[in-house]
């Protein structure tokens, strides 16, 4: 967003404008939800179209400094205020605590801030309170922004604890994982090769005045993201977003497989989609079973399929639990993108830090021990099973295919990505894949049951 004067209305591609008062209200509305544990993308939907674009935008930055912006507030006030009034302060100081950074000048935020919390019930009160905070804030910048330089969870804007597992799991690379998911996203485009080609397509982006570049074997990545309704023949299936990582999972799944046989195949957490849709992509004779827990998200599957023009199987049942849904014939490949963490996809979500606890990485692995368990029952002889998560805890992906493979002798390890760090074209590139563009953080373990 551009600098704006005090009351000047922010743009949105639709037309429509909103004062800045009631986006800063909007955000902090989503800033205190997320505090209580709610994910921040049923917020944003839920949020009025006229003040959701920008309120998006504001959401984002101010989760990603999320961590400097409690520390800040910890030195204005020893005290937190009530939480409506500490969720606005603190989006407050998210988003002016570095001037490079700040959607708008520091003094414009400030006002519109105390504007918005006169302008509300619960922070009415508070008002007085929030401005003397940020007053004091624009005289003693520098000063308290050194105080909280000492803070690593100011530092690097993620839990304690977070920091200090990738420094366990990753010590040579922690800090640029961090600096990676501090990054906002490209827009990454997979295109369906029954319909085009990389190079047809962006001679198809350039017509309409876009631009971008190949990444992988498949994807594009966009110089600036747009509405997938400007994106030429998304509706008919020509392309669909995808991150360059998530795009390796369905070829390596296949790969040493006839991709024109009638292959039996299950993606077993497929929500939403994508690699579902790839999968079919590039093995137009398989017989895809798509599965998901949760029948809301089943429906999102079955459009992304009718988008692509592809059929699958679609079934609302749990992947742990093959007795509900299971018809008994084994599978030639099953792909499981387990439930995980998502300490990965930080770049795109990144409320999912301050969500998660310690605790969950315990708990989301014994989940995903069940599922290799069970399904791996499910495989045919000489079938192969990818296993990958959108994780960077070695314990949600290498210590987790390494206690598999001691407790199932009949399990070959095959050559595999392990765990792809969060990457960004503002880094230096990783070896192992310097060709694949931006991508977020991902695991993948490929395996082959001996005949």
């Amino acid at each position: 967003m551009p600098t704006s004067s005090s009351h000047s209305p922010t743009p949105h591609a639709n037309g429509a404008s909103a004062p800045l008062w009631k986006l800063l209200q909007g955000t902090a509305s989503v800033v205190a939800a997320v505090r209580s544990g709610r994910s921040m993308t049923a917020l944003l939907d839920a949020q009025p179209p006229a003040l959701r674009p920008g309120v998006q935008a504001l959401s984002y930055q101010v989760m990603r400094w999320w961590g400097r912006a409690q520390a800040l507030r910890a030195q204005l006030a020893r005290k937190a205020p009530p939480p409506a009034a500490d969720a606005l302060l603190c989006t407050a100081l998210a988003l002016c605590w570095d001037e490079s950074l700040a959607p708008y000048s520091a003094f414009t935020l400030v006002d519109q801030t105390v504007h918005a919390a006169r302008q509300h019930k619960d922070t009415r009160a508070q008002a007085h309170f929030i401005n003397a905070c940020l007053r004091r804030f624009l005289r003693e910048r520098d000063a308290l922004i050194d105080l909280t330089d000492a803070d690593p969870v100011a530092q690097w804007n993620h839990p304690l604890w977070w920091i200090q597992q990738l420094q366990h799991d990753h010590p040579d690379h922690w800090s640029a994982i961090l600096t990676a998911s501090q990054s906002p996203a490209p827009m990454t485009l997979r295109v369906n090769q029954n319909q085009s080609t990389v190079a047809d397509y962006l001679a198809q982006l350039q017509a309409v005045g876009l631009s971008g570049h190949a990444v992988g074997e498949f994807g594009i990545e966009l110089r600036q993201a747009v509405p997938v309704s400007q994106l030429p023949g998304f509706a008919q299936g020509v392309v669909s977003v995808q991150d360059a990582a998530a795009q390796w999972a369905a070829p390596l799944l296949l790969q040493g497989l006839d991709r024109q046989a009638p292959l039996r195949i299950l993606d077993a957490c497929a929500a939403p989609g994508g690699k579902t849709g790839h999968l079919l992509e590039i093995c137009p004779f398989a017989q895809v079973v798509a599965l998901d827990v949760d029948p809301a998200r089943c429906e999102r599957v079955q459009h992304n399929l009718d988008r692509l023009q592809v059929q699958a199987q679609v079934m609302a049942a749990d992947a742990a639990r093959p007795e509900s849904w299971w018809d008994g014939s084994l599978f030639d490949a099953i792909l499981l993108d387990a439930p995980c963490t998502a300490s990965g996809i930080g770049r795109r979500h990144p409320d999912v830090r301050w969500l998660r606890r310690e605790s969950d990485v315990g708990q989301l692995a014994a989940i995903q021990a069940r599922l290799l368990k069970t399904l791996w029952g499910l495989l045919q002889p000489g079938g192969h099973l990818v296993y990958c998560t959108c994780s960077i805890f070695l314990e949600e992906g290498h210590q987790q295919i390494q206690t598999f493979l001691q407790h199932n002798t009949d399990a070959v390890f095959l050559p595999s990505p392990g765990h792809l760090r969060p990457q960004n074209s503002r880094m230096s590139p990783s070896v192992q894949d310097n060709q694949a563009g931006e991508h977020d953080g991902f695991y993948y373990a490929r395996l082959q049951k001996r005949l």
